[in-house]
């Protein structure tokens, strides 16, 4: 479980998506977190809890303006 996450930060997940590539980019923060599959684009919306248990490790992290 992860703690805090931003918009734009790239995360990988503890099961891979269908094509394959388990690595996401954060698209929405909010009640529900959006991300983006950098493997083939899909766009999935998840509450934030569920987000966060399914979520591994943050790779790389936006920096904040």
């Amino acid at each position: 479980m992860i703690g805090q996450f931003h918009l734009g930060d790239t995360v990988r997940m503890k099961k891979p998506h269908a094509c394959g590539a388990d690595t996401w980019t954060i698209t929405r923060v909010g009640a529900d977190v959006k991300i983006r599959c950098l493997g083939c684009g899909r766009v999935v919306m998840l509450d934030r809890l569920d987000f966060m248990k399914s979520a591994k490790q943050i790779l790389t992290k936006e920096t904040e303006a």
